[in-house]
C-alpha cells in the first residue's frame, strides 16, 4: 500500500546545531518519525547502502514499537511511514561532497547502537544527530594539513618509490590538501576540486619531467589524487545493485563515474597545455630504491595520515590499522599468485570480513569507519588515471587496453566487498543456530564473551529481525 508523501517541514539543520527543530509537546510518534528521519539521512550521507539503512531504520522503528514502519532511502533523501495507514515523511540528506568524517560516521553509529536497543529518546536522539552532523573536526588547520601530506606519501611508498618520487609526491600532497580545505569552506567550489586538483598535479608533473628539473612520474602524481577516486561510491553501488536497489545504485555509479571523468579530464587538458612527457620518463618500471620495506612502511604511514586527516576517533585505531593491514597482504599474496585482478578481489574481501567482525567486538570501531580508508589504500581507480595518460603517450589501442583493465580492477574490488558482506551475514546464522548451542552445552566458557559478540548476535538484533518489515521494491512507502 502507498502511503501519502508529504514534505518535512524541518530542513536538516546541519549549519545551525543549536537550533531547536523539534516542538518542545512534540507527540511520541512525531518525535520518532522525526529522529528516524534525521537517523536515515546521517547514515546516508556517510556512505551506507540505502539497504542497510533501511535495516538499521526497521530495527530502530521496532525498538521502539513500531514494527509497521515502512522506509524508503536514496541518496537524495528519506521517506519514513511509522505505519502503512499513515502519511509518509520527507527529509533531504545533506549533499556532501564524499563522506562524513569518519569521527562522525563513528557517533552516528554509536547512537544507532542505543537506538537499536531503545535506551535513548527520540527527541534526544534527534538533538544529538544534528549535533554529530555539525561537529568540527577535533584537528587544527595545520594538523589536518600536515594529515594529507602524510597520507599521500604512505601512498607514494607502497608504489615503490624513490626517495625523490617521496618528496615530490609529499610537495603535491600539500597543494591539494590546501585545495581540499579550500573547498571545504567554500561549498560551490567543490565541484570542481577533482578538475582542480588533477590539472594542477598533473601540470606540474609534466612541467618537471619535460624541462627535467626531477624525476616527475606518475608514482608522484597519482598519490595525492588517491582521495578522490571515488571507490567506495562504486563499491556501494555494487551492493545496492545486488540488493535490488536499481535507483540508488545506478545514481551512485553515474556520480563515481562522473568523478573518474572529471579527474581525466583535468589531466588530458594538463597535457594539451603543458605537452606530455614520453612514456619512458612518464611511466617506468617500478624501482624501489628506498628497500624491500618502504611498501609496509607506507601502509602505517598512509594509516596515520588517514586517522588524522579524516578526524578519526582514537579508539578506532587499532581497527583501523588491523582491516588496512588485512586489505593489504590479502592484495599482495593474491597478487603474488593469482595476479592483480584477483589480488584486488582477495584483499577485498578479507578486508570487507574483518571490518565486520571488527565492528561486533565490544570496542570495535563500526565497519565503514575501518574499512572505508582501504578503498583508497587499494587504490581501484588509480589505473584509470595511468590508463589516460598512456592512452596519450601510446595511442588509443593501449588506452582502450588500460581503461578496459581499469573497470576490470574495480570489478574485482567491488565483487571482493561484495562477498565479504555475503559470508560475514552467512556465518552468523550459522554461528547462533549449531555452534553457539553446542558451545553451552560445554560445563564451561571455552570462547571469550568478545567472539561471541563478534560471531553472533544480539538477543535485542534477534528480536528486530524478527519483526522487521516484509521484502519490498524500491521506492515503496
Amino acid at each position: 500500500m502507498h502511503s501519502p508523501v508529504s514534505k518535512s517541514c524541518h530542513d536538516f539543520p546541519v549549519a545551525e546545531p543549536h537550533q531547536d527543530s523539534l516542538p518542545q509537546d512534540a507527540a511520541p510518534e512525531a518525535a520518532l518519525q522525526q529522529f528516524l528521519l534525521y537517523l536515515g539521512s546521517a547514515l546516508t550521507a556517510a556512505g551506507e547502502a540505502v539497504n542497510e539503512v533501511e535495516d538499521h531504520l526497521q530495527a530502530v522503528a521496532a525498538a521502539y514499537g513500531a514494527s509497521r514502519a515502512r522506509f524508503a532511502v536514496l541518496p537524495t533523501f528519506v521517506v519514513v511511514a511509522l505505519d502503512p495507514s499513515q502519511p509518509a515523511t520527507l527529509e533531504p540528506t545533506p549533499q556532501l561532497r564524499g563522506v562524513l568524517r569518519l569521527d562522525q560516521t563513528s557517533a552516528l553509529f554509536d547512537i544507532l547502537k542505543r537506538a537499536t536497543r531503545g535506551d535513548i529518546d527520540p527527541d534526544e536522539g534527534s538533538r544529538q544527530v544534528i549535533e554529530v552532523m555539525a561537529r568540527p573536526s577535533k584537528y587544527r588547520t595545520l594538523s589536518t594539513l600536515a594529515g594529507h601530506v602524510v597520507l599521500t606519501v604512505g601512498i607514494c611508498l607502497i608504489l615503490q618509490p624513490t626517495w625523490s618520487d617521496v618528496a615530490l609526491a609529499a610537495l603535491f600532497g600539500l597543494v591539494v590538501g590546501l585545495l581540499k580545505l579550500v573547498g571545504v569552506r567554500w561549498v560551490p567550489a567543490q565541484t570542481l576540486m577533482p578538475v582542480a586538483a588533477a590539472f594542477i598535479v598533473s601540470a606540474l608533473t609534466f612541467l618537471l619531467a619535460n624541462q627535467g628539473w626531477a624525476n616527475a612520474n606518475l608514482r608522484t602524481m597519482i598519490p595525492p589524487l588517491v582521495t578522490f577516486l571515488p571507490g567506495a561510491a562504486l563499491t556501494m553501488s555494487v551492493i545496492e545493485l545486488s540488493a535490488a536497489q536499481i535507483v540508488s545504485g545506478a545514481s551512485r555509479l553515474v556520480s563515481g563515474g562522473l568523478q573518474l571523468v572529471l579527474l581525466a579530464f583535468g589531466i588530458v587538458s594538463a597535457a594539451e597545455a603543458f605537452g606530455l612527457p614520453s612514456a619512458e620518463v612518464l611511466v617506468n618500471a617500478p624501482q624501489n630504491l628506498i628497500g624491500w620495506w618502504a611498501p609496509w612502511l607506507g601502509m602505517v604511514v598512509f594509516g596515520i595520515g588517514v586517522a588524522v586527516f579524516h578526524s578519526a576517533p582514537s579508539g578506532s585505531l587499532p581497527g583501523l590499522f588491523l582491516v588496512l593491514l588485512v586489505a593489504f597482504v590479502g592484495q599482495q599474496v593474491g597478487s603474488a599468485f593469482f595476479g592483480g585482478y584477483v589480488g584486488g578481489f582477495i584483499g577485498a574481501t578479507a578486508m570487507t570480513i574483518t571490518a565486520r567482525l571488527v565492528e561486533r567486538t565490544r570496542f570495535g570501531p563500526p565497519a565503514l569507519v575501518s574499512f572505508l580508508p582501504g578503498f583508497w589504500l587499494l587504490v581501484p581507480g588509480a589505473l584509470g588515471l595511468i590508463g589516460v595518460t598512456e592512452y596519450m603517450a601510446s595511442g588509443p589501442i593501449v588506452g582502450v587496453q588500460d581503461f578496459l583493465g581499469t573497470v576490470g580492477a574495480m570489478v574485482a574490488i567491488a565483487v571482493g566487498v561484495l562477498c565479504g558482506y555475503l559470508l560475514v551475514d552467512s556465518v552468523k546464522p550459522l554461528y547462533r543456530h549449531t555452534v553457539r548451542p553446542a558451545l553451552d552445552l560445554l560445563p564451561f566458557q571455552l570462547m571469550p564473551s568478545s567472539w561471541d559478540a563478534a560471531l553472533g548476535e544480539r538477543e535485542s538484533d534477534r528480536t528486530n529481525r524478527k519483526e522487521s518489515k516484509p521484502g519490498g521494491s524500491e521506492g515503496d512507502v
